[in-house]
Order: C-alpha cells, then structure tokens, then sequence
C-alpha cells in the first residue's frame, strides 16, 4: 500500500512528535502539525487528527499507530462510546502520564483507585482535569488526595529514559510499560477488591498497546478501557493525571534547583536556550542527565551554545 491513513488521538499525535523528532521536515503542508521525512516513509500529522504514512515502509510504519481506517469519526467519540452506561459512578482504577511531550524532566504515570464512597469527598476536594488548572492548584490538591487514594506512581529518570531509547525502544512502548506496572501496583494495594473496571487515558489503539508489553511478565487485561480525555470520564483518572503533574511539578523544581535555572516545560524555542545555557554552563553530560536526549532540541541547543 503507497499511502496508508490513520485516525489518530491529540495524545497519539503528541506520541508521534517526540518519536519523529529528529525526523522533523521544514516544510509543513496547509492544515498540517508536522511533517516527517526519513528513508523510505513520509509521515504528514493533519490538525483533524488524520496522519497519512507515505512510502515503502508506510503500512508497516502506520502499524505502530493505529489500524487504517476512513475518518467518519473522531477518536474520542469512538473510544468514549464503548464505555457501560454509568461508567462515571462505577469503582473504576484509572490511570495517566505526563512528561512525553517535555525536553527537560522525566516521564511519569500514576495510577488511581476511587470507588463510589470516596467520590464526593474527591468532589469537594476540587478533583477534575488537571488540564483546567494551574500548577499551584494542582499541587495543593495533590497533596490532600494522596494520603486518602489508593494509587502508584512511577517516574522513569531521564537516563533510563535515553538508555531505552537509545536501545530502540519508543515512547509508546515505555508509556504501555508504566501503566501496566502502575495498574497492577494498584490492584495489589487494594485486594481483595476488585474494581468494576480500569480505564487508561489513551495514547495508542488497544492492540498496540497490548503489543508494547508482549514482553512483560504479566499484563493487567480483565475489564481494562481506553479513552481518550479520559480525565474528564472518571474521577480516578483525574486523580492520577493530578498526582502525576504534582510530581512532575517537583522534579521541575529539583531540576531547577541542581541547575541553578528556571526551567521552561515543553520543546519550545525557549527550552532551546536554557538547554543551550546548560551545556555552557554545565557541559551536555549534564544537559543529557536532565533531558530526553533523542529530542530535536539537543541539535539546536547545541546549535544556540558558544561551545559551538
């Protein structure tokens, strides 16, 4: 197949950058969010969700990703839809990450348990999207839920982050592997109950993701659903994703006091800077220490150092 096309999630997209980062082509087609271009595959990501594989290695490529399919839908609106009725009042673990899209820090996920007693006490407390709120209300709401919710975080520093990488691991595939990890951490914390179901925040079609941990030891698969935005879908997911950031939030902090720098999130031109700032400072070994290496930003950081 010469051009092969995907539906893909905000989060898949986002998956997607930091994979191809250092694939990232100058020229990017009208309605587009990037376009890659490597050895045998053009890859271009459509603001509708749409990603078209181009090339020899497209079909085998668009794989990774997600089943080829004619966009009549919206993710979301598929993933949502396979949810029971009332899915919102059930005992559900859920889990998130944050830190994929990030230069700089380490990619956490957290996992929580929140069952139909603990929901309005979480309610009151302000437990939504983290999404919607600042990083100060986050962290004061984080740290009122964890003593209370059953819940696992893992954090992956980002030298063992580049070390998979650099192993040929992708970003997908350590997501997959935390959440598992997370979600049976969980599941052991809180037996003999059983929840009514688990739901992950998606960031890959469920078949790929199952793939991602064709290795591990054991796989958590009874009653498990994907959803995308699923923060909004269930307070136990809302809880991890707050969590996670309040932890990410730290490491920034610590990161920021070790440098003696602030520290911009993201994979801005201004994250470019600092990350330049370091290796004139600090020398790449430690800018390496600090970041996810494989990321676009090391060649222009180094492009912006006077060591250069």
């Amino acid at each position: 197949m010469a051009n092969t096309v995907i539906q893909a999630t905000p989060k898949q997209i986002e998956a997607m950058q930091s994979a191809y980062l250092s694939h990232m082509s100058d020229k990017i087609p009208p309605g587009a969010i990037f376009a890659v271009k490597k050895t045998g595959l053009s890859i271009t990501a459509y603001k509708s969700g749409k990603v078209m594989f181009q090339g020899a290695k497209g079909e085998q490529e668009a794989a990774k990703w997600g089943t080829a399919t004619k966009p009549k839908t919206k993710s979301t609106k598929v993933s949502s839809s396979i949810l029971p009725p009332g899915f919102a009042s059930k005992n559900v673990v859920g889990s998130d990450e944050v830190g994929t899209g990030d230069y700089f820090g380490p990619m956490i996920v957290a996992a929580c348990y929140v069952d139909q007693a603990m929901m309005p006490l979480l309610k009151q407390l302000g437990v939504k999207d983290s999404k919607a709120m600042t990083d100060p209300e986050i962290c004061e709401i984080a740290k009122k839920i964890i003593p209370i919710v059953p819940h696992s975080l893992l954090l992956l520093p980002n030298p063992k982050y580049n070390e998979l990488q650099a192993k040929g691991m992708n970003q997908g595939q350590m997501k997959a592997i935390l959440h598992n990890r997370a979600l049976e951490n969980v599941l052991k914390k809180i037996a003999p109950i059983k929840p009514d179901a688990i739901l992950i925040d998606q960031f890959a079609e469920k078949s790929t993701y199952y793939r991602y941990l064709a290795k591990e030891a054991s796989v958590v698969r009874e009653d498990v659903f994907f959803a995308t935005k699923a923060e909004g879908l269930h307070l136990s997911v809302a809880a991890a994703s707050i969590i996670a950031r309040f932890r990410f939030v730290e490491a920034f902090r610590e990161m920021e006091k070790e440098l003696g720098l602030a520290i911009p999130k993201g994979a801005s031109s201004k994250v470019d800077q600092v990350a330049a700032d370091v290796i004139d400072t600090k020398g790449e070994a430690t800018l390496q220490h600090y970041t996810k290496w494989h990321f676009a930003n090391t060649d222009k950081a180094r492009n912006l150092s006077r060591r250069s």
